[in-house]
Order: C-alpha cells, then structure tokens, then sequence
C-alpha cells in the first residue's frame, strides 16, 4: 500500500512538471502575445479609475453604455500620451541641444571643470580627457531623441511585429479588458483546476487593486515631482518657463527608477542649468558655483517631498512591504536586470507577495515575511467581487 501511494505521488509530480513544462514552453513561444496581454492589462489597471468615475455620470438616470466609457478612457490615455511625446519631448530635445552648443563656450576653471578634476583624480580609470558634461549631454541626446522614444514605445508594444501592430494589439485587446473588469480573471480562472477557481479570483483581484492603486500614484508621483521641481526653477531659479519644464520632465521621468533616478535627475539638471547659464544668461545673477548650489538644493527639495509625502502614500497603498524587504528586492533587480529589473522589480514583487500569501502561507517564511495576512473571508473583498 505505502508503495502504491509512493508511485501515485511520483506520478502526479511527474505529470505536474511535464505539464508545467508545456505550459512553460508555450509561454516562451508566443511571448509576444503575452507582451500584447500583459501591456493592455497594465494599460487596463491604469483606466479602471477612470472608467468608474465616469461610471458615476448620469444622465436621465442612466449613464452612458460600457464600449463607449472604455473608448472615451482609452481615448484620454493615448492623448495624454501623446500630449508628453509631441509637446514635452521636443522642449526637453532642445534644451539638450542649446546646452550641447553652449557647453563649448564654458571658460575655462568654471564648474565643469573643476568637477572633471576631481572625477579623474578619484578615479583614474576614467582618463585625463574624461568630460562629465559631454559624456551627459551625449547620452541625454540619445534618451530625449524622438527616435529613441519611438523605439521605446515598440519595443514595449511588441518584440516581434513593430511598433504600430504591438500599439494597435495593445488597445485593442485594452479596450475589452477596460470594458470588462472581469475578463482578465476569467481568462485566468479557465485555465486553472475548479476547486483552486474562487482562491485563483480572490488572488487577481487582489493584484488588480494593488497594481491598480500603484501605476496610478506613479504617474501622480511623477506629475507631482515635475509640477515642484518646475514651479522651484521657474520662480526661484529664474531659468524660464520651457527650460524649467523641460528639466523637470526629465527628473520627474528619471524619478521612476528607485534610489538611482532621483540622483541622476538632480546631477543632470544642475549641469543643464550651469550650461544653459553661460550660453543663453538665464537664472539668478549669482556666481555660477552658488547658483549650483542653489539648483540642486531646489531639486532636492523636491525629491524630499516625493520621499515624505507621494512615496509613502503610494507603497503604503499599494505594496504593503517593509521598507528594508523593498530594499533588498530591488538591490536583487537591479544586480539582475539592470534599470529594467528596478522599474519592473516592485510591481513584479507584489504579484509575487500575493500569490504567496494565498497559496505557500503554510511555509514558514512566507509566514515570517507577511504576518498580517488578509483572510479570504473579508467582507470587503467580498463586495468587490459582487460589484466586479
């Protein structure tokens, strides 16, 4: 008897993985689809909110019907989008350019240089024709190119097909996620067994929240750290309205990458404010070394209040982490994958959270690591589901 059992349970561990294998392998194959799905999902948890206030409106008593709620969200998206590459994107282009022109005209023992002295005396590695300024110029070029945003966008949308087949897969295939907040767990759900179904869509729905809440209050993040950051440049600065919006679309989109972006925003726009200073006279009549100074102090200003009020509205809502195991995560992501692996390392973490707290939360360190786990009897969560 205890041999049947014995080969009954090989059996079916071999079956799982053979299973889990084809199912692997699949995932690999058409894993250009899954970009197209996983894109309009994200883009989804990103119009829920929207979709549900519009919800709200009603006329008659009645509101407006579902297709044409989800086509007016996917609608205000792709403009806002769009609004960012055709208007924002150009300014950030051409102060690039003026201050790669006018950093040729920075005389010489100014600011830049000193601060290339220094680089090469600490680090001889780098070379005595080692240039910070150009080296930063050079590369913010590549990054706010037109081009480079474009493949950006389409190599996000799609791998294998381009840019316009991935954008147009991606709103197609968002507009029914949009329009149907269940979809997404009902495609999951039928591809699990029934007894781990109601578990299954208890997981994605609460995925869905946390995601949800998160990609929201990221953009909010960042629309709030470019709104301080220009409203501190333009007034006390005195670098101009365009100049000031463009250093601050850069920071505020460099705030996205964790502990790395904040420093590199503030050290990029310090240096495109010393530059276009001496090329086109704008900022305070200060001595370059004290307006500096003052830039960067400005810009941290800003970054502590994205520390002391948006982030910790956004992980508190969204991650429910400590800090320090935030911490260690994106550490792992960023020895992994790169500045790639710290933008995807928290969503793809919370997922990762859930999916154990419901499922391994009989192993002692999925217990140890979250010990104020939601039980599956929430009434809340209940009546989400029944509103779902």
């Amino acid at each position: 008897m205890e041999q049947e059992r014995s080969v009954d349970r090989l059996s079916r561990l071999i079956v799982g993985t053979a299973i889990f294998t084809v199912i692997a392998l699949l995932c690999w194959y058409f894993r250009s689809v899954l970009v197209y799905i996983i894109a309009a999902f994200v883009v989804s948890l990103i119009g829920q909110p929207v979709i549900r206030l519009l919800r709200r409106i009603r006329i008659k008593g009645k509101s407006a019907p579902d297709w044409l709620l989800a086509i007016f969200t996917l609608l205000v998206i792709i403009g806002l989008l769009a609004l960012v590459v055709t208007r924002i994107v150009p300014i950030v282009s051409g102060i690039v350019r003026v201050a790669a022109s006018g950093s040729q005209s920075l005389p010489d023992g100014s600011l830049s240089d000193r601060v290339n002295e220094w680089l090469i005396a600490t680090f001889p590695a780098l070379g005595p024709d080692f240039d910070a300024v150009a080296l930063l110029l050079e590369e913010l070029k590549g990054i706010t190119s037109l081009s480079s945003v474009s493949g950006i966008l389409g190599s996000l949308a799609s791998a294998v097909a381009g840019a316009v087949v991935g954008t147009f897969a991606t709103v197609f295939i968002s507009f029914f996620f949009i329009k149907d907040g269940r979809l997404f767990r009902r495609i999951v759900s039928a591809l699990v067994p029934d007894r781990q179904e109601v578990s299954v869509n208890r997981a994605i729905l609460e995925i869905e929240g946390l995601l949800s809440r998160y990609f929201v209050g990221l953009i909010i993040e960042i629309l709030g750290v470019m709104l301080v950051d220009f409203l501190l440049l333009w007034l006390i600065a005195g670098i101009g309205v365009r100049n000031a919006l463009g250093i601050a679309f850069i920071a505020g989109i460099l705030n996205v990458i964790p502990y790395v972006g904040p420093f590199l925003g503030e050290v990029i726009g310090v240096v495109l404010c010393v530059i276009l200073k001496y090329s086109t006279g704008v900022g305070l009549a200060v001595d370059i070394g004290w307006f500096a100074v003052i830039v960067f102090g400005l810009m941290l200003a800003a970054q502590l209040v994205d520390n002391f009020v948006y982030q910790p509205l956004i992980y508190s809502t969204s991650i429910k982490a400590h800090p320090l195991e935030i911490f260690i995560v994106l550490l792992i992501a960023g020895n992994i994958g790169g500045a790639l692996g710290l933008l995807v390392a928290i969503p793809s973490y919370t997922v990762l959270r859930v999916i154990a707290s419901r499922f391994f939360y009989h192993w002692k360190p999925v217990r140890r690591l979250i010990p104020n786990r939601e039980q599956d009897s929430s009434e809340d969560e209940e009546a989400e589901m029944g509103r779902s």
